[in-house]
């Protein structure tokens, strides 16, 4: 990653990454809004969230749909429909592969739940982001059902200064990245 991701994104996490590879994906805006992390962090500790999203306005609407209830209901769609359920276990699987290929964490699930709940809606739609429409039939989902949450702008300024009419402030889930 550059410099100035690298900026953007310890800008939109308030903190300083750990274990990045790369941009998994980019915002409308242009900054970093989903990125790739190792699958061991630099003390060898396994970290198997390897799809981690950095936008504190995705994050927090995000978790808008969470605290709506839209877990739940994915959950309960997960035991009823055994087509979503098989999508679903190929999208584990497609998360597996693609965190085998940087290294095998031998006996270690994906994430966010992966394949048989559904436990945080910010590791699907990283996913979803990451990976593009189709491979991640719940992340897709939650996409749909978000805001455009880059429509007000760049939630960091380009030199990863916090842009304070931003909400980059806000406070995201995921603490581990």
């Amino acid at each position: 990653m550059d410099q100035q991701d690298v900026a953007s994104v310890t800008a939109q996490l308030g903190r300083t990454p750990r274990g990045l590879r790369s941009v998994a994906h980019r915002c409308p805006c242009g900054l970093p809004d989903v990125v790739e992390t190792a699958p061991r962090l630099e003390d060898g500790s396994p970290f198997p969230t390897m799809y981690y999203l950095t936008c504190p306005r995705a994050a927090s609407a995000i978790g808008t749909l969470e605290s709506d209830g839209v877990m739940r209901e994915m959950n309960e769609r997960l035991a009823a429909d055994a087509d979503l359920a098989a999508r679903y276990r190929a999208a584990h699987e497609d998360y597996i592969k693609r965190r085998d290929a940087i290294e095998v964490l031998e006996g270690f699930p994906s994430a966010g739940g992966m394949p048989d709940r559904v436990k945080c809606l910010h590791v699907l739609v990283a996913h979803s982001l990451a990976a593009g429409p189709g491979v991640n039939p719940l992340g897709d989902e939650a996409i749909a059902a978000l805001p455009e949450w880059w429509k007000k702008g760049p939630c960091v300024c380009a030199d990863g200064t916090v842009d304070e009419t931003s909400e980059a402030s806000a406070d995201t889930p995921e603490k581990d990245a």
